[in-house]
């Protein structure tokens, strides 16, 4: 009777022990990023927005295609449900991945990206200038974030003790001219320093991304910002596969620089556990849970456990579907509870994709759920112990 007795209870533990298993231990990213004493020194803590959001802007089929400052000022500050005011996001990442309906036609920052099912030629130096100049626009792109702080300073009745952070992302030098024919034209791009480029060399495709990221630096620096900083920029390639041989000495160069190289791949992407040696020095995981109704909840759990064994950070995800009257609300509650319930709140840096401008249709709404909804995401943000107190 004992050895039955002993039996089943070597199998109740069993079961227990596959049913129970939690996620790898909570890495405390404020220690990873500050870690000194490794061979190859982690980034600076001062150079990683702790809540970065991503700011989708350039190509023609934005709307609006300008974010002006008062417009983006619900990004820079958040008034609580007392009337408290809190500064909100620390971070900015602007990106872009096409770049359509323009004079010039639509064309592609990223390899098999479509725009409305049609396969997009590759961006050229002509869309990448283009992208470059409308950051730097009067009206709009970088400015619109530094005219957004002075907005909230003003309500704040004081300036944030740090510069907002801004990373910026760098387009793709795809191989080909058109990425679904191979046969096509790797001589399509256009020219640095004289030399006509050619993208079927690795060299030439460095050049590319190294114009382009000392375009952005020097303009930025010209700039002479009072309340944003450029602390990096963000390879948009959301998978290893056709740059694998590239990303790392884009790393490189921009550690020369004294710049972080971030990256934000998809679930399960090809190469996203092998972010550090490609060279990024911040990575994000997307858990790509929001999307689709048929994706269980346990894809939090389980992209929550990969994010931690890897030691990357995590992004939130939800676009205008969170709204009471498309249903997805509860997707995005989800997300911040499974945060919460591992330690990812509390231990690691976060990028935020809301669609295009989901949390000012949250916040402009007179539902009560979306109401309460947009009031628990942004205290989600401003209280997470993860948090630099010099955000205040």
């Amino acid at each position: 009777m004992k050895k039955i007795v002993s039996i089943f209870l070597v199998v109740v533990a069993l079961l227990v022990s596959c049913t129970d298993k939690k996620p790898a231990d909570i890495p405390d990213w404020r220690d990873f990023i500050e870690d000194t004493d490794k061979d190859e020194p982690g980034v600076s803590k001062d150079k990683v927005p702790s809540d970065m959001v991503l700011i989708y802007e350039g190509s023609g089929h934005r709307q609006p295609l300008k974010w002006s400052g008062s417009y983006l000022k619900d990004y820079v500050i958040y008034t609580d449900r007392s009337g408290k005011k809190h500064w909100l996001f620390d971070g900015f990442l602007c990106l872009e991945f096409m770049y359509v309906n323009v004079p010039t036609g639509n064309k592609t920052f990223i390899t098999d990206y479509s725009y409305e099912g049609v396969k997009l030629p590759s961006a050229t130096k002509v869309e990448w200038k283009a992208l470059i100049d409308y950051y730097f626009e009067v009206d709009g792109g970088l400015n619109a974030i530094e005219k957004a702080v002075d907005l909230a300073s003003e309500e704040m009745g004081e300036s944030p003790k740090t510069k907002r952070k801004v990373v910026i992302g760098i387009p793709e030098p795809i191989t080909n001219e058109r990425y679904s024919d191979p046969k096509s034209s790797t001589v399509y791009w256009g020219k640095v320093a004289g030399k006509e480029l050619d993208f079927s060399n690795t060299a030439d495709r460095l050049t590319a991304c190294q114009w382009y990221i000392d375009e952005i630096t020097e303009r930025f620096r010209d700039k002479k910002y009072k309340n944003i900083e450029l602390v990096g920029f963000y390879w948009v390639a959301e998978k290893a596969k056709h740059t694998r041989d590239l990303m790392s000495k884009l790393g490189t160069y921009l550690k020369g620089k004294d710049l972080t190289f971030n990256w934000i791949p998809y679930f399960n992407a090809d190469g996203y556990s092998e972010w550090k040696s490609f060279g990024f020095d911040v990575a994000y995981l997307q858990p790509n849970y929001f999307f689709n109704d048929a994706i269980p909840e346990s894809r939090l759990d389980e992209a929550c456990d990969l994010a931690k064994r890897h030691k990357m950070g995590m992004e939130i995800e939800f676009d205008g579907n969170a709204l009471e009257s498309n249903g997805r609300g509860y997707k995005l509650e989800n997300y911040m509870k499974a945060f919460k319930k591992y330690g990812i709140w509390e231990s690691c840096p976060l990028a935020y994709y809301q669609g295009s401008w989901a949390l000012k249709w949250l916040k402009g709404s007179g539902s009560q759920y979306n109401q309460n909804l947009y009031h628990d995401f942004c205290e989600f943000v401003i209280t997470r112990p993860y948090r630099n107190e010099n955000n205040e």
